[in-house]
């Protein structure tokens, strides 16, 4: 019972507790890049997902034959073999969405996501929890992607899965679409009043302040 209840928390902590991108502020520069719809959001999603959860299974499985001089490298090696693979069937199957996501599918190569769940969990634990933890990580990532491809989406273009769901200006209807959402800084933003509105619903994610500023008795009695 134990274990299913560690397995569970593994899996669901990511989502909102302990968010790869919200809290720990992981693989952003994909959440800023990749956003502009819905659909390059989830397909960058699901690639990442899968790559993260197969190479943490991989390298749990070898874990303890790995050098630790080379352990970065063979790292890397699996997660790039992953990423080709992924890259090939998306260019196989969904040829419009690849060349959308353009460089940013090799780049899950090098995410930081990827490589610091790698390193910090699978390397030090069995198969199951180190895909269980990947897995959930991806969720977790997943989750904040989705969110901000579909606020850009919809107030950009208003539409979602480009299907229209705010009747534009330029069809009759009455939204006129913000194409600044369309920009990169839009993502920047809305990331971050996410996650502003995350720390201030749960406290407990913020970080202690750097410099307390003093208290006006003090300053009177300097």
């Amino acid at each position: 019972m134990s274990s299913r209840t560690d397995l569970r928390a593994t899996l669901t902590d990511p989502l909102v507790r302990q968010n790869p991108v919200t809290l720990q502020i992981l693989g952003i520069c994909s959440a800023l890049a990749v956003t502009t719809s819905v659909a390059t959001a989830l397909t960058m999603s699901v690639s990442l997902t899968v790559v993260l959860t197969l190479s943490a299974a991989a390298i749990s499985l070898i874990r303890r034959h790995i050098p630790d001089a080379i352990r970065l490298i063979v790292q890397i090696v699996i997660v790039a073999s992953m990423v080709i693979v992924i890259d090939q069937v998306l260019q196989a199957f969904l040829g419009e969405i690849s060349r959308a996501l353009s460089i940013y599918v090799s780049l899950i190569t090098t995410n930081c996501l990827v490589l610091g769940r790698t390193e910090a969990y699978a390397r030090h634990h069995a198969p199951l929890p180190a895909a269980v933890d990947a897995f959930g990580n991806g969720l977790g990532y997943s989750l904040v992607l989705l969110v901000v491809g579909a606020l850009r989406e919809l107030l950009g273009r208003g539409a979602l899965f480009g299907h229209s769901v705010l009747p534009t200006v330029d069809e009759g209807g009455w939204f006129t679409p913000l194409g600044l959402m369309l920009l990169a800084p839009s993502a920047f933003f809305l990331l971050g009043g996410l996650v502003w509105a995350i720390r201030s619903l749960r406290p407990e994610q913020s970080e202690a302040p750097e410099h307390t500023p003093p208290t006006r008795t003090a300053e009177a009695a300097e």
